[in-house]
Protein backbone atom coordinates (compact mmCIF):
# COMPACT_ATOMS: atom_id res chain seq x y z
CA UNK A 1 0.00 0.00 0.00
CA UNK A 2 1.50 3.36 -1.34
CA UNK A 3 -0.46 6.47 0.35
CA UNK A 4 0.07 9.72 -1.47
CA UNK A 5 -0.74 13.63 -0.44
CA UNK A 6 -1.65 14.88 -4.02
CA UNK A 7 -4.01 17.83 -5.62
CA UNK A 8 -6.12 17.95 -8.32
CA UNK A 9 -7.30 20.99 -10.16
CA UNK A 10 -6.62 22.89 -6.92
CA UNK A 11 -8.73 19.92 -4.80
CA UNK A 12 -6.40 18.35 -2.08
CA UNK A 13 -6.92 14.76 -1.38
CA UNK A 14 -5.29 11.93 0.20
CA UNK A 15 -4.86 8.81 -2.31
CA UNK A 16 -3.26 5.27 -3.13
CA UNK A 17 -0.79 4.80 -5.95
CA UNK A 18 -1.65 1.80 -8.43
CA UNK A 19 1.30 1.21 -9.79
CA UNK A 20 0.12 -1.49 -11.75
CA UNK A 21 -2.45 0.76 -13.36
CA UNK A 22 -0.73 4.01 -13.32
CA UNK A 23 -3.35 5.37 -11.17
CA UNK A 24 -3.89 7.24 -8.20
CA UNK A 25 -7.05 6.56 -6.54
CA UNK A 26 -8.52 9.48 -4.74
CA UNK A 27 -9.81 8.21 -1.01
CA UNK A 28 -10.83 11.51 0.04
CA UNK A 29 -13.02 12.14 -2.76
CA UNK A 30 -14.70 7.73 -2.51
CA UNK A 31 -15.00 8.41 1.29
CA UNK A 32 -16.72 11.50 0.62
CA UNK A 33 -18.97 9.79 -1.70
CA UNK A 34 -19.51 7.02 1.06
CA UNK A 35 -20.46 9.21 3.42
CA UNK A 36 -17.40 8.09 5.83
CA UNK A 37 -15.70 10.28 8.42
CA UNK A 38 -12.04 10.51 6.53
CA UNK A 39 -9.13 12.46 7.66
CA UNK A 40 -8.38 15.56 5.97
CA UNK A 41 -4.42 15.10 5.73
CA UNK A 42 -1.62 12.49 5.92
CA UNK A 43 -0.86 13.55 9.64
CA UNK A 44 -4.23 13.20 10.88
CA UNK A 45 -4.68 9.61 9.22
CA UNK A 46 -1.04 8.40 10.55
CA UNK A 47 -2.71 9.61 14.51
CA UNK A 48 -5.05 7.35 13.78
CA UNK A 49 -3.14 4.40 12.80
CA UNK A 50 -4.27 0.95 11.85
CA UNK A 51 -8.30 2.94 12.09
CA UNK A 52 -6.94 4.82 8.82
CA UNK A 53 -5.73 1.45 7.13
CA UNK A 54 -9.13 0.20 8.08
CA UNK A 55 -10.76 2.54 6.31
CA UNK A 56 -8.36 2.86 3.18
CA UNK A 57 -9.26 -0.59 2.39
CA UNK A 58 -12.83 0.12 3.14
CA UNK A 59 -12.97 1.96 0.46
CA UNK A 60 -10.88 -0.15 -1.77
CA UNK A 61 -12.81 -3.26 -1.72
CA UNK A 62 -16.32 -0.85 -2.09
CA UNK A 63 -14.94 1.46 -5.42
CA UNK A 64 -11.97 -0.84 -6.75
CA UNK A 65 -13.57 -0.47 -10.20
CA UNK A 66 -14.41 2.89 -10.12
CA UNK A 67 -13.11 4.84 -12.71
CA UNK A 68 -14.78 8.31 -11.21
CA UNK A 69 -11.94 8.06 -8.12
CA UNK A 70 -8.89 7.89 -10.17
CA UNK A 71 -6.15 9.80 -12.32
CA UNK A 72 -3.51 9.17 -14.43
CA UNK A 73 -0.10 9.48 -13.33
CA UNK A 74 0.90 11.73 -16.48
CA UNK A 75 -2.30 13.68 -15.87
CA UNK A 76 -0.76 16.77 -15.97
CA UNK A 77 -3.55 18.13 -13.81
CA UNK A 78 -2.12 15.80 -10.96
CA UNK A 79 0.48 17.42 -8.44
CA UNK A 80 2.75 15.71 -6.22
CA UNK A 81 2.60 17.02 -2.71
CA UNK A 82 4.88 15.39 -0.29
CA UNK A 83 2.96 12.94 2.22
CA UNK A 84 3.67 15.14 5.20
CA UNK A 85 4.02 18.88 3.47
CA UNK A 86 4.79 20.88 6.13
CA UNK A 87 5.70 18.56 9.67
CA UNK A 88 5.13 20.12 13.05
CA UNK A 89 8.80 19.72 13.58
CA UNK A 90 12.09 19.83 11.95
CA UNK A 91 13.14 16.81 10.11
CA UNK A 92 15.42 14.79 12.27
CA UNK A 93 18.49 12.88 10.73
CA UNK A 94 20.99 10.75 10.72
CA UNK A 95 24.56 11.73 9.71
CA UNK A 96 27.23 9.25 8.94
CA UNK A 97 24.84 5.87 9.33
CA UNK A 98 26.70 3.93 6.58
CA UNK A 99 30.65 3.43 6.97
CA UNK A 100 31.28 3.79 3.38
CA UNK A 101 29.90 7.53 3.28
CA UNK A 102 31.38 8.83 6.75
CA UNK A 103 34.88 7.16 4.91
CA UNK A 104 34.28 9.36 1.67
CA UNK A 105 33.21 12.59 3.88
CA UNK A 106 36.47 11.74 5.93
CA UNK A 107 38.50 8.88 6.92
CA UNK A 108 37.57 5.72 8.88
CA UNK A 109 37.98 7.85 12.14
CA UNK A 110 34.85 9.50 11.40
CA UNK A 111 33.16 6.61 11.89
CA UNK A 112 31.10 7.50 14.48
CA UNK A 113 30.46 5.07 18.00
CA UNK A 114 26.99 6.82 18.94
CA UNK A 115 24.15 8.03 16.87
CA UNK A 116 24.88 11.60 15.61
CA UNK A 117 21.80 13.50 15.28
CA UNK A 118 21.28 17.38 13.33
CA UNK A 119 17.69 18.27 11.41
CA UNK A 120 16.42 20.19 8.58
CA UNK A 121 13.66 22.94 9.07
CA UNK A 122 10.12 22.08 7.90
CA UNK A 123 9.99 24.90 5.37
CA UNK A 124 12.46 22.87 3.61
CA UNK A 125 10.19 20.26 2.35
CA UNK A 126 8.91 19.68 -0.92
CA UNK A 127 7.12 17.01 -2.74
CA UNK A 128 8.03 14.20 -5.76
CA UNK A 129 8.20 16.56 -8.88
CA UNK A 130 8.63 20.07 -7.28
CA UNK A 131 11.69 21.83 -7.94
CA UNK A 132 14.96 22.22 -5.82
CA UNK A 133 16.19 25.38 -5.94
CA UNK A 134 19.88 26.03 -7.05
CA UNK A 135 20.20 28.85 -4.49
CA UNK A 136 22.86 30.53 -6.57
CA UNK A 137 24.59 33.61 -4.71
CA UNK A 138 24.43 31.41 -1.20
CA UNK A 139 25.61 28.08 -2.14
CA UNK A 140 28.10 26.93 -4.66
CA UNK A 141 28.61 23.07 -3.40
CA UNK A 142 24.51 22.23 -3.61
CA UNK A 143 25.14 18.19 -3.08
CA UNK A 144 22.07 15.19 -2.92
CA UNK A 145 21.68 12.43 -0.33
CA UNK A 146 19.37 9.71 -0.89
CA UNK A 147 17.42 8.52 2.22
CA UNK A 148 14.79 6.03 3.78
CA UNK A 149 13.33 7.73 5.91
CA UNK A 150 10.92 6.54 9.01
CA UNK A 151 7.42 7.94 9.83
CA UNK A 152 6.70 8.01 13.16
CA UNK A 153 3.10 7.03 14.07
CA UNK A 154 2.72 6.62 18.42
CA UNK A 155 3.87 9.14 20.70
CA UNK A 156 6.88 7.50 23.12
CA UNK A 157 9.63 8.99 25.13
CA UNK A 158 12.15 6.39 26.38
CA UNK A 159 11.44 4.11 23.95
CA UNK A 160 13.49 1.39 24.59
CA UNK A 161 15.01 -0.59 21.06
CA UNK A 162 12.46 -3.54 21.81
CA UNK A 163 9.69 -1.18 21.42
CA UNK A 164 10.79 0.58 19.00
CA UNK A 165 9.10 -0.77 16.02
CA UNK A 166 5.62 -0.21 17.79
CA UNK A 167 6.36 3.29 17.26
CA UNK A 168 6.88 3.20 13.46
CA UNK A 169 3.87 4.00 10.77
CA UNK A 170 5.59 3.75 8.07
CA UNK A 171 8.33 4.79 5.22
CA UNK A 172 9.29 7.34 2.81
CA UNK A 173 12.46 8.84 0.98
CA UNK A 174 13.82 11.94 1.31
CA UNK A 175 16.53 13.89 -0.41
CA UNK A 176 18.87 15.37 2.12
CA UNK A 177 20.11 18.22 0.24
CA UNK A 178 22.67 19.66 1.62
CA UNK A 179 25.40 23.11 0.64
CA UNK A 180 28.24 21.67 1.31
CA UNK A 181 29.98 25.15 2.02
CA UNK A 182 27.51 26.32 4.40
CA UNK A 183 28.08 22.96 6.21
CA UNK A 184 31.51 23.52 6.59
CA UNK A 185 31.41 27.40 7.25
CA UNK A 186 28.45 27.28 9.98
CA UNK A 187 30.35 24.33 11.54
CA UNK A 188 26.94 22.34 12.64
CA UNK A 189 24.68 21.55 9.98
CA UNK A 190 21.29 23.17 10.35
CA UNK A 191 21.76 26.50 8.19
CA UNK A 192 23.68 24.08 5.30
CA UNK A 193 20.58 21.56 5.32
CA UNK A 194 17.60 23.40 5.56
CA UNK A 195 17.83 25.75 2.29
CA UNK A 196 13.99 26.54 1.29
CA UNK A 197 13.35 23.18 -0.97
CA UNK A 198 16.24 21.18 0.48
CA UNK A 199 14.30 17.89 1.46
CA UNK A 200 12.67 16.81 -1.60
CA UNK A 201 10.14 14.01 0.15
CA UNK A 202 7.89 11.46 -1.03
CA UNK A 203 6.78 10.15 -3.58
CA UNK A 204 4.32 7.90 -0.88
CA UNK A 205 4.59 6.51 2.44
CA UNK A 206 4.53 2.20 2.51
CA UNK A 207 2.49 1.63 6.16
CA UNK A 208 5.37 -0.84 7.76
CA UNK A 209 3.09 -3.82 7.40
CA UNK A 210 3.15 -3.65 3.38
CA UNK A 211 6.73 -3.06 3.39
CA UNK A 212 8.66 -6.32 5.26
CA UNK A 213 12.45 -5.50 6.87
CA UNK A 214 13.28 -1.97 6.37
CA UNK A 215 16.72 -3.34 7.09
CA UNK A 216 16.90 -5.13 3.88
CA UNK A 217 16.63 -2.58 1.25
CA UNK A 218 18.15 -1.51 -1.75
CA UNK A 219 19.05 2.23 -2.37
CA UNK A 220 19.95 3.86 -5.82
CA UNK A 221 20.69 7.55 -6.70
CA UNK A 222 20.81 8.85 -9.81
CA UNK A 223 21.68 12.24 -11.72
CA UNK A 224 20.92 12.66 -14.44
CA UNK A 225 20.80 8.52 -15.38
CA UNK A 226 24.16 8.07 -13.50
CA UNK A 227 24.00 6.01 -10.94
CA UNK A 228 25.42 8.02 -7.95
CA UNK A 229 24.43 5.54 -4.92
CA UNK A 230 23.71 2.35 -4.91
CA UNK A 231 23.45 1.31 -1.12
CA UNK A 232 20.97 -0.98 0.87
CA UNK A 233 20.06 -0.63 4.26
CA UNK A 234 21.02 -3.60 5.55
CA UNK A 235 24.57 -1.85 5.79
CA UNK A 236 23.20 0.60 8.43
CA UNK A 237 25.93 1.65 11.66
CA UNK A 238 22.96 1.96 13.49
CA UNK A 239 19.41 -0.05 12.75
CA UNK A 240 16.51 1.74 13.47
CA UNK A 241 15.49 0.37 16.65
CA UNK A 242 18.81 1.93 18.13
CA UNK A 243 18.34 5.13 16.40
CA UNK A 244 14.34 5.63 17.75
CA UNK A 245 15.70 4.54 21.44
CA UNK A 246 19.14 7.08 21.43
CA UNK A 247 16.67 10.31 19.75
CA UNK A 248 13.85 9.49 22.70
CA UNK A 249 15.69 9.07 25.30
CA UNK A 250 14.87 12.73 26.89
CA UNK A 251 12.79 13.62 23.25
CA UNK A 252 9.09 13.00 22.79
CA UNK A 253 8.71 11.50 19.81
CA UNK A 254 5.02 12.34 18.43
CA UNK A 255 2.66 10.88 15.37
CA UNK A 256 4.23 12.36 11.70
CA UNK A 257 7.92 13.26 13.21
CA UNK A 258 10.15 11.85 10.11
CA UNK A 259 13.83 10.29 10.56
CA UNK A 260 16.19 10.39 7.95
CA UNK A 261 18.27 7.19 8.62
CA UNK A 262 21.09 8.36 7.18
CA UNK A 263 22.86 8.13 3.29
CA UNK A 264 25.07 5.56 1.60
CA UNK A 265 28.35 6.57 -0.38
CA UNK A 266 28.44 8.19 -3.46
CA UNK A 267 27.34 12.05 -2.63
CA UNK A 268 28.85 13.91 -4.99
CA UNK A 269 31.15 15.94 -2.65
CA UNK A 270 32.58 12.52 -2.15
CA UNK A 271 34.31 12.27 -5.76
CA UNK A 272 37.39 13.26 -6.56
CA UNK A 273 36.60 16.18 -8.11
CA UNK A 274 33.18 16.34 -6.66
CA UNK A 275 29.96 16.25 -8.73
CA UNK A 276 27.96 18.24 -7.41
CA UNK A 277 24.47 19.75 -8.48
CA UNK A 278 23.64 22.43 -11.35
CA UNK A 279 20.35 24.19 -12.21
CA UNK A 280 18.77 21.55 -15.32
CA UNK A 281 20.08 18.41 -13.12
CA UNK A 282 17.48 15.53 -12.29
CA UNK A 283 17.81 13.61 -9.45
CA UNK A 284 16.65 10.41 -8.64
CA UNK A 285 16.38 8.13 -5.60
CA UNK A 286 14.86 5.02 -5.67
CA UNK A 287 14.59 2.93 -2.47
CA UNK A 288 13.58 -0.97 -3.03
CA UNK A 289 9.44 -1.47 -2.01
CA UNK A 290 8.61 2.26 -2.01
CA UNK A 291 9.68 3.85 -5.03
CA UNK A 292 11.00 6.74 -7.21
CA UNK A 293 11.31 10.83 -5.39
CA UNK A 294 12.41 12.79 -8.33
CA UNK A 295 13.20 16.23 -8.83
CA UNK A 296 14.92 18.51 -11.32
CA UNK A 297 17.39 21.68 -9.86
CA UNK A 298 15.63 24.88 -10.60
Amino acid sequence: MKLVAACYQNDLFLGKLIEEQNVVFNLSMAAKEKNMEFPATMLEGIKLGTVFLDKINQLLDTFHENLLFTYGLDDPDLQWLAPIPRPAKNIFCVGKNYKDHAIEMGSEADIPEHVMMFSKAPTSVIGHGAGIPRHEGITEELDYEGELAVVIGKIGIGITAEEAMDHVFGYTIINDVTARDLQKRHKQFLIGKSLDGSCPMGPCIVPKEYLGDPHELKLITKVNGEVRQDGNTKDFIFTIPEIIKALSAGTTLEPGDIIATGTPAGVGKGFKPPKLLNSGDQVEITVEGIGTLSNEVI
